[in-house]
């Protein structure tokens, strides 16, 4: 080439026909949403919402390449919010990435019960959210509920720099504090100062039995202490039970999230713990069930989670 002769100029490329490329791509790699995954990360390439996307014709050439090569990762099965750095839980937009487990849309509905059940209890009721990963449950309550007093532990070193960085973001931005706490939720030691003074507690706790195939979303990049629970996916939920029944105040209310498989299982060890009563089940938007409700009463635990017994 001599220096007269000049590489052609690239040429801007159509959003539809790009949008329409990416979602046959990732629809030949198995993604569940092709259409919905291209444009919302077209969206994010043009700084724009998806809603705004019809009014966007060409995109640039650096543009372009940067939607490619995002698609490309996503094909590979790279989770939609770790390219994109976020994801929404009810009404807050939070940081999410490698490290910490991604919230998802059924988590919404214990939270929306939680807030609920934190309103009901009036100002300055306690707030815990054990294994809070990324602070979805917490920050939610705290959003909604602005006069409780709402505690967030989790005991991943990776998933408490999302925690806390989330945790700042939305008291930058004008939401109550939430309190951080570093350890295992299942620790009696962590929180022993609010034993039986916790009005409301709320858990997504690892429930996957390990056997339990996932998608490659799930087993390569959410982390695995935050999805399975053990060979029957109890492993965890027992402990907690366990745990809530301590922290709770006499009247106060448990709600954790359990596999689809477990509600008959989880109510039996609520029952079994001898300190809950009105034990309830709550079904996903798809009529699964979906998680556990129940209120502290005034017994002793029978500690059958921790003999085996039953």
């Amino acid at each position: 080439m001599t220096r007269q002769e000049k590489q052609p100029a690239e040429e801007p490329e159509r959003l539809s026909a790009a949008l329409a490329a990416a979602a046959a791509e990732l629809a030949a790699a198995g993604v569940q949403s092709p259409r919905t995954d291209a444009e919302l990360l077209a969206a994010h390439v043009l700084g724009v919402p998806r809603g705004r996307l019809a009014l966007v014709g060409e995109l640039s050439p650096a543009r372009a390449r940067r939607l490619h090569d995002l698609v490309a990762d996503r094909a590979k099965r790279v989770p939609l919010q770790h390219l994109v750095g976020s994801t929404v839980f009810l009404r807050l937009e939070l940081a999410v990435g490698p490290g910490v487990f991604v919230p998802r849309p059924e988590t919404e509905l214990l939270a929306e019960w939680g807030i609920s059940a934190a309103r009901e209890r009036g100002p300055g009721a306690v707030v815990v959210d054990l294994g809070s990963g990324s602070g979805a449950i917490a920050l939610a309550v705290a959003h909604e509920v602005r006069v409780a007093r709402v505690y967030a532990v989790e005991r991943a070193p990776a998933a408490l720099g999302w925690l806390r960085r989330n945790v700042a973001v939305r008291a930058a931005a004008g939401d109550p504090p939430v309190t951080v706490v570093a350890g295992d939720a299942t620790d009696s030691d962590v929180l022993a100062e609010l034993d039986g003074t916790v009005d409301v507690l709320l858990c997504n706790p690892p429930y996957v039995p390990s056997s339990v195939g996932v998608p490659p979303e799930v087993a390569e990049h959410d982390p695995a202490d935050a999805v399975f629970g053990g060979s029957d996916g109890l492993a965890v939920i027992g402990p907690v039970i366990g745990r809530a029944g301590a922290l709770l105040r006499p009247g106060g209310a448990l709600g954790i999230e359990h596999d689809d498989t477990h509600a008959a299982a989880v109510r039996e060890l609520l029952a079994a713990d001898g300190r809950f009563d009105r034990i309830t089940d709550h079904v996903d938007l798809a009529s699964r069930p979906r998680f556990c409700t129940a209120t502290r009463n005034g017994g002793r635990a029978l500690d059958s989670w921790q003999t085996g017994t039953s």
